[in-house]
């Protein structure tokens, strides 16, 4: 995790986070925190990840979602050399299904 990441601040910010428990509580929280641009952005990332761990190219995933090479280019970098914050996710998902 880096370091500069940890804090009080953002411990506070994650507990609040798990405390939702339904879809819609998560719109509510997510749309008060955060302007439609950066929740969009987020949600863009997250698709960006699930395409490319789909093994979609590039050019498909921009043409899909709209995100620049350097946006799917730093995603791809989370998915092969990040903290496996997506894995867990996408496990997790998967088990639910």
């Amino acid at each position: 995790m880096v370091k500069k990441l940890k804090s009080e601040p953002v411990d506070k910010l994650f507990e609040a986070i798990l405390t939702l428990q339904t879809k819609e509580e998560c719109y509510s929280f997510f749309e008060d925190l955060c302007t439609v641009n950066e929740l969009l952005s987020l949600s863009q990332r997250f698709e960006v990840a699930t395409m490319l761990r789909e093994k979609k190219t590039y050019l498909e995933i921009a043409e899909k979602t709209g995100a620049s090479t350097a946006t799917i280019s730093r995603v791809n970098r989370s998915l092969t050399y990040g903290n496996d914050g997506y894995e867990l996710v996408f496990d997790r998902m998967k088990k639910e299904e």
